[in-house]
């Protein structure tokens, strides 16, 4: 062991580990088999979790330089939990960047150097006594990571040092124990040479972020477990092998493996072949039962470690999945079957702790992915914790597993492929640390059959050192394919992915690929990006899995929000981003990316993504639903088909339904609808559901994971028309159209309607008015729809209205608004207010466009009501908040809410709570009164928030929103789609845009409650 630790190491690529164990697989062992059957906690692992003493420097020239020497005292230091961010224990300062390194423009530097001033540490003290059952044998300390560089000291003595932040670093200590209490000191450094390869979109803490524990070893120990169940070419014949790594004092040693399938029964058996330090098993299995997300069937292998006189010295339980994933003539395939991902990327983050996660942060997570659909993840960018991979095996989720790698700042600036100084690129010096990165990820998560590919890492170029990590995955495990992105930006080295992996390609540039005879399958390793109001249009890459066999889909950036919780000037906390704690650089809300909100709410968006993932498409009818089963392996059998017919949006009928359809075929379930519930006039929806017979790990019986929907009409005779009595008041600034219990008046000189009253309830705070803007998303800020369509922000705040016209009919007052805009002379809008006898006013809008004009956000009309109006109803579709182009998920019914419910909490402020497909809408107060908002023709868009465009526009945080005061209500004729194919340019697709030169004309009806 080294005894001169140097500073210098931090800065040197050569040096990134002293006196580490070599890296192994991350299975547990008992001292009997009983123990390793019920799976109990580890008796021969001590955590070290919780209260250490700490002391936070800024710099390295400002740390306790002899801090871990026994006589050295902490009594006055301060106290940090273990695990935890740094940055987040109130030192310091949490700073979130995404391609930028964190010291541009405060340091002048080039790989490897590292910023002297600005390089925090932290040191940290835990004193332990080791448990008496745990004296004997040797004793080692695993550090599951730290970010980004420690040294390690056990009672004065330097034990070792590591790199790589997020792959588990162990160290001996045996020789520097005592009898009773120890010292065991650590400095962690925010800045190393790791620091330039961990450049991921993410925050940048520091610290101690994962557990840290003491284990103790038997006299003989299984150090590593190498686990192979493979598969024939007919699937039917299952082989097990086993190569084991053995310490201690293994001369004589036994081992022996049992195979026991899910129900406990023992599969089969053998004893091991043990030369030296190495033992070797193989076990035939006949028909084994195979591994896939949709029936993830796993196997537990245990072996018997015992001694040259036959003492059991220890058992290793191991999960095994047998299943074999390959590429067969272009196509990767799943046991026989083409594959689809329906991923998502997704970092670990919690709101609280940063990337220090709980196992019920993770069960949450992952039964959040099997409830939506989402049969994959990509581990972006770095080795998860032990428990996400164990959850992934258990629940059936396919993993890509990414390596800690990342130099996105070294080869792209402000967008521009620009590689002069990228690293690693074909640099020797820093093959070893590279590689080491690769074979820590490996060496620990080999054994977890749900992982299918090894990925190179995420947005580092390419080049000779990356290329030897995919030959190095390939030669040790030819069971997986290989990953790699970058290669789309230098094709010297295309040989280094198995697949072509894009990230943000457009659909039209997806398919060109597909159809220019590739070599390769493709996966979208990053698509539709989820920031803030988007996923808008993601049907056309979803499309994509049936028109083009080698298309085999993508993973969604991202899962969730990187948003941490901060508290504002009066105490209240609310979810920060980038920028929000001083930080600079920043790249502020780039990182709101999820499709979960960072306290873990599931956010609209979700809704798209689960139907779009379906296995199962629906197509119902009138006599019955068209099944369509998508999935590989799984004959939907553990699900009911569920069939409801609405009328109007209220259920009149439901029936229940056994489904067998052959994994990739399609079926016809009959399901005779009662004609007399067909003869009613009015509009009907046939809606089929699969729900779950029984509950799953991940969600109740009942629970809906797919659904299709049948929307007809039925004539019936006009309505007769409205009786009553209307007297019209032409004042001198007011027109008043009055009835035996309402009040209506426009206002000539504020050109608008401007009350409407009914029974002394005045429902009008605010006149309508058209509107042409809506809140900028953050897709349209990174599209820059202020620039090019801003004079339509203008537009809805300066106006003028150049005539009033009045028409008195024997049953209805005609009152027209006619308004011209500054921004064109052409243009021109025209809202026609016609007042019945029971008090209903119809409200006609109409557009004239102009050539020259740029895309139109919004064209509606908007209104305040006191924002005691805050129930809402609606008939449209939903629940959640949909758009013209994030509509595919939603359904016809009728749904409730709140205002305050409807608004979405995007964490920057920004349009939501859209509807599409409304026929009738109600706002009404806690007693039942407001009015009800119904289509005329076409079925309209609209939404109702607290908030005006203005005030959202205005706001970068929710907290700077104002008081609510107001029900801010807006009737669209139309609304543009949200967009997502990216949030720095892409615009949406053109059928989701309305053109400034188009005519637009809608009709809707207002009325009392």
């Amino acid at each position: 062991m080294s005894e001169n630790p140097s500073i210098k190491w931090l800065s040197d690529p050569s040096i990134y580990m002293v006196n580490r164990l070599p890296a192994h697989s991350d299975h547990t062992y008992y001292s009997s088999m009983d123990e390793a059957r019920n799976g109990e906690p580890m008796n021969m692992r001590y955590s070290l979790n919780g209260d250490w003493k700490f002391y936070y420097s800024i710099n390295p020239d400002n740390r306790p330089h002899e801090f871990y020497k026994q006589e050295s005292s902490c009594n006055g230091w301060g106290d940090i939990t273990v695990p935890g961010h740094i940055q987040l224990q109130g030192h310091g300062q949490p700073q979130y960047v995404n391609t930028m390194y964190p010291w541009d423009g405060h340091n002048e530097i080039r790989p490897p150097e590292i910023p002297q001033d600005k390089n925090p540490v932290g040191s940290y003290v835990k004193y332990f006594t080791l448990p008496q059952h745990m004296k004997g044998n040797p004793l080692y300390i695993s550090f599951q990571g730290v970010e980004s560089a420690f040294y390690v000291w056990l009672n004065g003595h330097f034990v070792g040092y590591s790199e790589d932040s997020f792959t588990p670093a162990d160290f001996e200590l045996t020789q520097f124990l005592t009898e009773g209490e120890n010292k065991l000191a650590v400095e962690v450094y925010q800045r190393s040479t790791g620091s330039w390869l961990e450049d991921q979109d993410f925050w940048r803490f520091s610290g101690i972020f994962r557990e840290v524990y003491l284990y103790t070893i038997p006299d003989i120990h299984i150090f590593d477990a190498r686990i192979r169940p493979e598969l024939d070419d007919s699937f039917t014949k299952g082989t097990l092998h086993a190569s084991l790594q053995l310490m201690g004092d293994y001369s004589g040693a036994q081992v022996r493996a049992a195979l026991y399938d899910a129900e406990g029964r023992l599969a089969g058996s053998a004893d091991a072949e043990v030369e030296g330090d190495r033992a070797a098993v193989s076990i035939q299995v006949e028909r084994p039962s195979l591994w896939s997300a949709e029936d993830p069937y796993l196997y537990q292998v245990f072996f018997k470690v015992t001694d040259r006189v036959g003492r059991i010295v220890e058992v290793v339980p191991q999960k095994a999945g047998f299943r074999k994933f390959e590429l067969v003539d272009k196509i990767m395939k799943l046991n026989g079957k083409r594959i689809v991902f329906k991923g998502v990327n997704r970092h670990e983050f919690n709101c609280r702790t940063g990337r220090t996660l709980t196992k019920e942060d993770m069960l949450w997570d992952i039964k959040t992915l099997k409830r939506n659909n989402i049969n994959a993840v990509r581990t972006s960018h770095y080795p998860n914790q032990t428990y996400w991979y164990e959850l992934c095996d258990e629940y059936g989720v396919y993993v890509i597993d990414e390596m800690n790698l990342e130099t996105h700042g070294s080869w792209q600036k402000m967008g521009a492929v620009e590689p002069s100084w990228n690293i690693p690129g074909n640099k020797p010096e820093w093959q070893d640390i590279v590689m080491d990165r690769a074979i820590s990820m490996y060496e620990r998560d080999k054994n977890h059959p749900s992982i299918l590919i090894w990925s190179c890492g995420n947005e580092s170029y390419a080049g000779k050192v990356i290329l030897n990590v995919s030959k190095y995955f390939k030669s040790q495990d030819p069971g997986r394919l290989v990953h790699y992105e970058g290669v789309f930006h230098n094709r010297d080295y295309n040989e280094t992915s198995d697949m072509e992996s894009r990230m943000y390609a457009k659909p039209a540039d997806i398919e060109k690929y597909l159809t220019e005879d590739p070599e390769k399958p493709y996966i979208s390793c990053e698509y539709m990006h989820a920031m803030g109001n988007s996923i808008g249009g993601m049907y056309k890459y979803t499309d994509l899995e049936k028109k083009y066999e080698m298309y085999q889909g993508g993973f969604i950036w991202d899962y969730i929000d990187q948003s941490l919780v901060k508290t504002d000037r009066y105490g209240e906390e609310f979810l920060a981003y980038g920028g929000d704690f001083g930080d600079r650089p920043t790249d502020y809300g780039f990182c709101t990316n999820g499709l979960v909100y960072a306290n873990r709410e599931e956010s609209p968006k979700m809704q798209e993504v689960k139907f779009l993932y379906q296995d199962f498409k629906l197509a119902p009818e009138k006599g019955g639903t068209t099944v369509v089963n998508e999935s590989l392996f799984s004959r939907g059998e553990d699900c009911l088909l569920e069939v409801a017919l609405f009328h109007e949006g209220r259920e009149v009928y439901r029936e229940q339904r056994e489904v067998a359809a052959e994994p990739q075929s399609e079926v016809f379930i009959e399901h005779r609808l009662p004609e007399a519930l067909l003869e009613k006039a009015g509009e009907y929806s046939i809606q089929s559901s699969l729900k779950l017979k029984e509950a799953a790990k991940w969600a109740e019986a009942g629970y809906e994971i797919a659904f299709g929907e049948h929307i007809f009409e039925v004539q019936g005779q006009e309505p007769e028309n409205i009786q009553g009595e209307l007297r019209t008041v032409r004042g001198d600034v007011n027109i008043g159209v009055h009835g035996r219990d309402f009040s209506i008046l426009f206002s000539k000189q504020a050109g608008s309607l401007v009350s409407m009253n009914y029974a002394g309830r005045e429902m009008i705070s605010f006149p309508p008015y058209p509107l042409f803007w809506r809140a900028t998303t953050d897709n349209d800020r990174g599209f820059g729809q202020s620039f090019h369509s801003g004079v339509w922000m203008a537009a809805s705040f300066a106006r003028r209205h150049t005539a009033v016209e009045v028409v008195e009919e024997e049953d209805r007052v005609q009152v027209a608004f006619t308004y011209a805009f500054s921004i064109h002379q052409e243009i021109e809008v025209k809202t026609l207010y016609t007042v019945l006898a029971d008090g209903s006013v119809h409200v006609k809008m109409s557009y004239k466009g102009a050539a020259g004009l740029p895309q139109m956000p919004l064209f509606g009309l908007t209104f305040k009501v006191p924002a005691d109006y805050d129930q809402l109803k609606w008939y449209a579709m939903g629940p959640e908040e949909n758009y013209s182009d994030r509509a595919k998920g939603a359904r016809l019914g009728i749904f409730e809410n709140t205002v305050e419910e409807n608004f979405s909490g995007y964490l920057m402020p920004q349009e939501s709570g859209n509807r599409t497909g409304v026929r009738w809408m109600e706002v009404v107060n806690e007693r039942g009164q407001g009015i009800k908002i119904s289509s005329v023709t076409d079925p309209l868009e609209y939404s109702v928030s607290p908030y005006t465009a203005l005030e959202l526009e205005n706001a970068q945080h929710l907290f700077e929103l104002p008081n609510v005061h107001y029900t801010v209500i807006t009737v669209a004729g139309k609304q543009m789609g949200v967009g997502g194919d990216d949030s720095w340019g892409a615009p949406v697709h053109d059928e989701y845009l309305i053109q400034g030169n188009e005519n637009i004309e809608f009709e809707f009806k207002m009325e009392r409650i």
